[in-house]
């Protein structure tokens, strides 16, 4: 679901040099509004109770409560927060835990200054983030996806244009960043997401990006397809 109304940040990370940067990063940038800043997890936990971001940036290892730790807590008390993860680590075990709590951002550190915005923006669109550089722990995550004709264009229901937003999703791209290097609006994209996925018979959150991914070749191979439509307007 999309967040409305102003975008309000919490971030937590024991490492205050990070957090400003992080912080200089996303108000320097965006109109987004970092609220409240905290060092370990169970001070973050007690602001996110407190103030009610919209967003969560947690560092998955902190002192008194460790990120996976605070995810958790949001999830059992259901509060209205979307968290990003921040880790230091490319290891398919945290990663899978902490999908399991129901964050919605997985970022690595080493790349959060460059990530942190998308991650933001795409999440506030309803989506999901991960650092581009872990696709194949999505990927090994739910298994590969089988070879569709759809892909291939053998039989293919599938537009160029619906090719097209395919092949950008294999990019990691979000409906935003599609929107803009296709010159249509956000919601023509998620429209063509809506109708790829319901042709390629899949559904839930992860089933298209991670359909994207797993035919990233062959994608790539057909990206030589000219889409033809032009630009729209908000609708």
């Amino acid at each position: 679901m999309k967040s409305t109304g102003p975008v309000t940040i919490v971030i937590a990370d024991d490492h205050p040099m990070f957090r400003q940067g992080l912080r200089d990063t996303i108000t320097r940038k965006t109109s987004f509004s970092v609220v409240g800043e905290a060092e370990d997890g169970q001070e973050a936990l007690d602001m996110i109770r407190r103030l009610r971001p919209t967003i969560a940036i947690l560092d998955i290892e902190m002192p008194a409560m460790t990120g996976l730790d605070v995810a958790q807590s949001v999830s059992e008390e259901n509060l209205p927060v979307h968290v990003i993860m921040l880790t230091m680590y490319d290891e398919q075990g945290l990663f899978n835990k902490a999908i399991d709590t129901g964050v919605k951002g997985y970022i690595l550190k080493e790349s959060a200054v460059r990530d942190i915005l998308n991650g933001i923006t795409s999440i506030v669109n309803g989506e999901y983030y991960f650092s581009p550089t872990l696709s194949n722990h999505l990927l090994k995550r739910y298994g590969n996806a089988a070879h569709h004709p759809a892909a291939s264009g053998e039989g293919s229901e599938l537009t160029p244009t619906e090719l097209e937003v395919l092949r950008l999703m294999a990019e990691s791209l979000s409906s935003r960043e599609i929107a803009d290097r296709m010159h249509v609006s956000v919601r023509t994209i998620e429209s063509h997401r809506h109708h790829i996925a319901r042709k390629l018979g899949l559904s839930g959150s992860y089933a298209l990006l991670r359909y994207a991914l797993a035919n990233r070749e062959t994608l790539s191979i057909r990206s030589s397809t000219t889409w033809r439509e032009g630009p729209t307007g908000s609708g």
